[in-house]
């Protein structure tokens, strides 16, 4: 290879580098070229599977900042770069190997951390990004339904309340209280003498609610003021 040729590869390989969020070598030796079409339809328009030149690589791999792959670019090489999901690239790449025993995933990088081949397996064990999402979403709406509920409550405890009122002055005014207002003149709009009736018995409801027992009244203390 000439040497404006080498330049131009490393350039090329040392681009694809830095663009990638992850890059996994394998060795592909022994698989044929119809395998390795298989292979790169595989993993996916977001995947480049490209064989690579030792010598070149490593002088790429370090031009893009990559120091970790020197001791695994031995034998023939290939470079399976992702743009895309690396979850999904690495399912593609243990799916294929299963299959087809001669392709050997040998390592990588992961946004510029080293991975062996057991944390790329592991890494394929990963569900996908889809799932994530969905289950993500799906904890979302049940939140918001909760929230909706809370919401609803204090709504609830007003009515309680007014019923309360209602049912605490039919109690102590049976035939006013079955009275036709109309007839005797009343008028619909409250009273302040309503309006605090409402509060105090607002008040006495949420204390029964939340448990606590009325208060007692203090007893009177009389002192003894004769002179022993």
């Amino acid at each position: 290879m000439a040497r404006a040729d080498k330049a131009a590869a490393v350039a090329e390989l040392a681009t694809a580098f830095r663009e990638s969020q992850a890059a996994v070598l394998t060795e592909y030796r022994g698989l044929s070229v119809a395998d390795m079409a298989l292979l790169r339809a595989a993993l996916g328009p977001t995947t480049t599977y490209a064989v690579v030149k030792n010598t070149l690589t490593k002088i790429a791999a370090r031009e893009a900042g990559v120091d970790t792959l020197d001791d695994l670019l031995v034998g023939p090489s290939a470079i399976a770069f992702v743009q895309g999901d690396p979850v999904a690239a690495a399912k593609g790449l243990r799916d294929f190997a299963r299959t087809h025993p001669l392709l050997i995933i040998k390592g990588g990088v992961l946004d510029g951390a080293a991975l062996s081949a057991a944390e790329l397996t592991r890494l394929a064990d990963v569900e996908s990004r889809e799932v994530l999402l969905a289950k993500l979403a799906g904890a979302m709406k049940a939140s918001l339904s909760g929230a909706a509920a809370l919401f609803q409550a204090p709504l609830a405890q007003a009515a309680r309340t007014v019923e309360a009122l209602r049912a605490k002055l039919a109690a102590a005014d049976p035939v006013a209280g079955g009275a036709d207002s109309s007839a005797s003149g009343a008028s619909d709009v409250p009273t302040p003498a309503d309006v605090d009736a409402l509060d105090n018995t607002e008040a006495s409801v949420m204390t029964t609610e939340a448990g606590d027992p009325p208060a007692e009244p203090a007893e009177s203390v009389t002192t003894d003021t004769t002179d022993e």
